[in-house]
């Protein structure tokens, strides 16, 4: 423990990478793409003028499986919240050291082993996203398209506490429901009026009655506003809510549920629209991903733990287009999101070593 030299990630750790911050995600990718180049990798930017750019950087092609790693270059804090990079015996600290800067580094120092023994590398492409910690509503029709070239996808999000890969995570959706009521004085002309409120009520109720714990499916109305003082009936209201769940089936059941909650009005008079979606539909466990995790633990002479997470990332889009696709291959760590992030240096020890081991399999053409 404590042997890694962490120079190089401390570099990256103080460049500000929120992802609002599109200088600093830029530099961020640069010295990616600059550290990948140097592996024979060619770079293809998508320029983005509000964000910073998506960046895939492409190994040279040869006939066989294909294999992309995915990461994202942006972080959740603001300039001047969380910027210092720290270490102890056990662990490092600073935005992004699991969530996830370090978990890119890993890949990074797992293809540069590779590359010091085969000399070259071969269809393994790294795709390094700009926007996932705010939805990747930009990136996701980028990775979507991309994704179907590959037959294999490995997510580099942090590891779980005893460096459990992912096989599963929620779809999620965000929605907003906008009601139109009929304003009336609710002293002289009450009945005359149609309660955007009580018709937000009513539907918040249908709504979340929607939600199957059994099945791991929640509806939260998180957000409800409306009216605009007690002596008036509301003329408007508008309720955010959530959907989050663990297959296909579910989905499908709710927003069809959705689509007749929001088009019947329980209040005379009031009328609503839908707007929103699903921002990142359900990572499933498939009979491919299977194949995956048993390739790996065969050649590689292990177990591979396992787990499925409440929480989306990106692998939730590659894994809807059909490809093997396991995440959480980045250090174990805890704190993300939080000024007391941090990640374990063991564990980043243990994942280069792993992931080294799966490329050079794949490079010899074994899985």
């Amino acid at each position: 423990m404590g042997k890694m030299d962490f120079t190089e990630l401390k570099k990256i750790i103080e460049i500000n990478s929120w992802t609002k911050n599109k200088e600093g995600v830029d530099r961020n990718g640069e010295i990616f793409a600059y550290w990948l180049e140097e592996l024979g990798y060619s770079l293809t930017r998508y320029p983005r003028k509000e964000i910073g750019d998506h960046l895939h950087l492409v190994s040279p092609a040869r006939k066989g499986k294909k294999l992309l790693l995915l990461g994202h270059l942006d972080t959740v804090f603001p300039p001047d919240t969380f910027e210092k990079f720290k270490e102890d015996d056990e662990w490092i600290y600073g935005p992004g050291v699991c969530d996830m800067k370090g978990g890119n580094y890993v890949a990074l120092q797992a293809l540069r082993n590779v590359h010091k023994k085969f000399g070259e590398i071969h269809n393994i492409d790294f795709l390094l996203v700009s926007d996932e910690e705010t939805g990747s509503d930009d990136s996701k029709h980028l990775s979507a398209k991309l994704a179907q070239a590959y037959d294999y996808c490995m997510v580099f999000e942090a590891a779980g506490l005893h460096n459990e890969v992912v096989i599963g995570r929620k779809g999620v959706g965000t929605f907003f429901v906008d009601i139109k009521g009929i304003a009336a004085h609710a002293g002289n002309n009450y009945s005359q009026g149609a309660d955007a409120n009580l018709e937000a009520a009513l539907k918040l109720q249908k709504l979340v009655a929607l939600t199957d714990l059994e099945k791991e499916t929640t509806v939260n109305v998180g957000k409800i506003s409306g009216g605009i003082g007690a002596n008036t009936i509301s003329p408007h209201a508008h309720l955010t809510f959530e959907l989050r769940y663990t297959n296909t089936r579910e989905r499908d059941r709710v927003l069809k549920a959705v689509d007749e909650i929001v088009a019947t009005a329980y209040v005379e008079g009031t009328e609503a629209t839908l707007s929103g979606g699903i921002q990142r539909d359900v990572m499933q466990p498939s009979p491919e991903q299977m194949t995956f995790i048993d390739n790996i633990n065969e050649l590689c002479d292990i177990i591979l733990p396992t787990e499925k997470r409440g929480g989306v990332s990106d692998a939730n889009i590659i894994s809807s287009q059909g490809v093997a696709t396991l995440d959480g291959w980045g250090p174990y760590g805890d704190g993300d999101h939080t000024v007391h992030e941090r990640a374990s240096k063991k564990s980043f020890e243990e994942r280069i070593e792993l992931v080294t081991e799966i490329f050079e399999h794949f490079l010899e053409g074994k899985i």
